[in-house]
């Protein structure tokens, strides 16, 4: 077997109360070593995640920016790997041959770019806001109702809703993503690109994923081959925590408003029927409650019902943060006491 070389990129910022757990399951897959680099780009955490990172041998690069975009960016530029896995602090790779599952489509067929797992591993004892992410395969309700998502679900086993040309693989699907249409959040969470892709895209001090694969569809008007491989990947995400919840919706959305400029891909032009949808199905609750009954036969667990809340929540965070950035008022989210 032939066994690449891969550079792991994780962004942190006081990411000490997940960050163990992370690398953890890296250094635990079946992959030699030798053949793999971690790169920690750090947004100045104050907490134990330094010494964390150091503990799995792990390169530390200072990330002044902070935001994770900033991370990643800065991480693209200095790996040495021919493949970069892009992870997030509150990922676990949840098996030992993980990393050799989701780099076989790359030697299967070389015009792929890119692999991403297929959905989020759902572990029925984890978090409540962890489960729910996994049943509907989104970490945003709004994903999962406007049909943008990129894992898989359990309502309509689907991973996800836009028309996608698709072959199945056996161990993965290959999926071709065309110019002109609109592309799922593929680029997070696990997702491994070719480095050289990566490097030559870059436009900016920011890494947005599904920015630099629009503007290539675009420019180039010819298709972007990836694969969708049949594994799972574990994100805590916010655990049980509402409050955490809150938090970092509003981040989402107020870094999208913040850094609105520095985007080629730009949400609220490419997807105003999504949003009016999103907020009838909101509003009106019984949609949330049919998905709910739906998701529950086909995967059955109490967190189903909880659907209706997080839709709303999310569409009272996403309303308050655009009337602020509407009238002005909206300010870029304070990082100094950030917290994982």
């Amino acid at each position: 077997m032939k066994y690449l070389n891969i550079s792991f990129i994780i962004p942190t910022l006081n990411a000490q109360k997940v960050l163990d757990k992370c690398l953890a399951s890296i250094n635990n897959q079946k992959y030699p070593k030798s053949k793999y680099e971690i790169l920690i780009v750090d947004g100045g955490s104050t907490d134990k995640t330094i010494n964390i990172a150091q503990k799995y041998h792990s390169k530390i690069i200072k990330n002044p920016l902070k935001t994770a975009e900033a991370g990643k960016a800065i991480g693209v530029k200095q790996a040495k790997g021919e493949f970069i896995c892009l992870i997030d602090s509150d990922n676990i790779l949840p098996n030992s041959n993980w990393l050799s599952k989701m780099l076989y489509p790359f030697t299967q067929n070389s015009k792929i770019i890119g692999t991403e797992p297929i959905k989020f591993t759902y572990r029925k004892n984890s978090g409540i806001i962890e489960r729910y992410s996994a049943l509907i395969g989104a970490n945003d309700p709004y994903a999962f109702i406007t049909g943008v998502y990129d894992r898989q679900n359990f309502v309509n086993y689907k991973w996800t809703g836009l028309k996608i040309n698709q072959i199945d693989k056996h161990q993965y699907i290959e999926i071709k993503l065309d110019p002109n249409r609109s592309i799922p959040t593929i680029g997070a969470n696990g997702t491994i690109f070719k480095t050289q892709f990566l490097k030559e895209n870059i436009k900016s001090d920011y890494l947005f994923d599904i920015d630099i694969l629009s503007r290539v569809l675009q420019q180039t008007q010819k298709p972007i081959l990836f694969a969708k491989v049949k594994v799972g990947i574990i994100h805590t995400f916010c655990e049980s925590s509402i409050k955490k919840f809150i938090r970092k919706q509003r981040r989402r959305l107020v870094d999208y408003y913040t850094y609105q400029s520095l985007r080629d891909y730009q949400w609220h032009k490419n997807h105003s029927h999504p949003q009016i949808k999103f907020i009838f199905y909101s509003i009106l609750i019984i949609p949330a409650l049919i998905d709910s009954f739906r998701g529950f036969i086909h995967k059955p667990n109490i967190v189903w019902f909880l659907h209706p809340f997080f839709c709303f929540i999310t569409l009272l965070t996403y309303t308050f943060v655009t009337l602020q950035f509407k009238l002005g008022l909206l300010k870029p989210i304070n990082r100094d006491l950030w917290q994982q």
